[in-house]
């Protein structure tokens, strides 16, 4: 009896593995991607269109190597960490007093050579600034289907730009979101070109952001034992976008992701995320949570940071979980010039190397870096690519 009842779990799995394997050559990815770009309508268009299982090309399957769970231990051996990205209050006061500056940038080094996160408070920007950049990147993706096909483009060097999954064609998977993007430095865009919904405020939020994005870059110099003005000279703060991402409630949370894991390719990113949470960053091996902090504002390390560092700081690995509430939003501001006519060309920083540490990155441009990034899909070590 358990012999015969052996025989048919195996020839039960043996059917539904060569069922799978019917359905997956049936599945025809290229034409699937294609028909979901087509409709120019993105993630929010099949929620909107009320679907209750979502796409295959969104379903990350078991071979590509990645663990949805909400904590992943990524080793067997790993034990479970409990770790709070650090919080650095950044107070006028204590940034213009030579102890309490001094403790601040210590924590921005600390950071910054490990989990290449940390969070800011007290940064200066008001809050109900805070409030309206949310709300306008709510009310851009909220639109009717039809207003924001204006925008939808798969062309990188638009000024501005709507589309779902930067790099659709060339992930394993697509993820839950929509992003609109606008380039707002170093070449302001003209008003009329930004869309109606988020206009007024992208440019005011531009305006606070590019100030305190100048402030992070002192301390970051600092950090790295340089001039207090050393990577701004560099023109690290020169270029900026504005980033308004969208996740929509997901009706099959498990089977994908918000963002897949990647790095950032640009100087740093200062990032406003809502009280929904789902971004993790890889840390000791581990996905952490970067819980909500009400008011505060993360800062990452980007790639770039790294390569000119010669690894002194890291760009972390981090990603989004796709959430079955929602809507989840985020607005990023990016430090970078990839959209500019610029060809400054970065390598590591002379003052940073010695006969102990010689460079360990070719030099590039960033619209260099950007096109390699480009030409490959979200989660590769485009890093590598630079390495001597």
């Amino acid at each position: 009896m358990v012999d015969t009842q052996v025989q048919h779990n195996s020839t039960q799995h043996e059917l539904d593995q060569n069922d799978s394997e019917q359905k997956l050559k049936a599945f025809d990815r290229e034409k699937e991607l294609k028909a979901f770009d087509d409709t120019k309508c993105g993630v929010k268009g099949l929620v909107d269109a009320g679907i209750s299982k979502i796409p295959q090309i969104f379903i990350i399957s078991s071979t590509n190597g990645e663990n949805l769970c909400k904590k992943t231990s990524l080793s067997s051996s790993s034990t479970s960490l409990e770790f709070h990205i650090p919080v650095i209050d950044l107070q006028v006061e204590h940034l213009q007093h030579g102890i309490g500056r001094k403790y601040i940038i210590e924590k921005v080094k600390v950071a910054s050579e490990t989990c290449g996160f940390f969070q800011v408070v007290n940064h200066g920007i008001p809050k109900e600034i805070l409030d309206e950049v949310m709300e306008g990147g709510r009310r851009f993706h909220e639109q009717p289907h039809d207003v924001k096909k204006e925008y939808y483009t798969r062309d990188g060097l638009r000024t501005v730009r709507f589309v779902s999954n930067v790099d659709l064609y060339h992930s394993k998977a697509a993820s839950w979101k929509d992003t609109l993007t606008c380039a707002m430095a170093p070449h302001s865009p003209k008003p009329e070109i930004l869309p109606a919904a988020c206009r007024d405020i992208a440019i005011r939020y531009s305006e606070h952001v590019k100030k305190l994005g100048l402030t992070l870059l002192e301390l970051l110099s600092e950090a790295l034992g340089l001039k207090q003005k050393h990577l701004e000279e560099m023109e690290c703060g020169k270029g900026h976008m504005l980033v308004f991402q969208y996740y929509p409630a997901c009706p099959e949370p498990q089977k994908t992701l918000g963002i897949s894991p990647h790095t950032d390719p640009d100087f740093f990113t200062i990032l406003l995320q809502d009280n929904i949470g789902g971004l993790q960053v890889l840390y000791q091996n581990q996905w952490v949570d970067v819980k909500p902090l009400e008011g505060a504002l993360i800062v990452n390390i980007g790639d770039l940071i790294q390569l000119i560092s010669n690894d002194k700081f890291k760009s972390a690995k981090h990603r989004v979980l796709a959430n079955i509430v929602g809507p989840r939003k985020s607005v990023a501001c990016f430090f970078s010039t990839h959209l500019q006519p610029f060809n400054e060309v970065y390598g590591p920083i002379k003052e940073l190397l010695s006969q102990e540490n010689p460079p360990l990155y070719k030099e590039t441009t960033v619209r260099n870096y950007i096109d390699n990034y480009n030409s490959k899909g979200l989660g590769t070590l485009w890093l590598e690519d630079f390495r001597r």
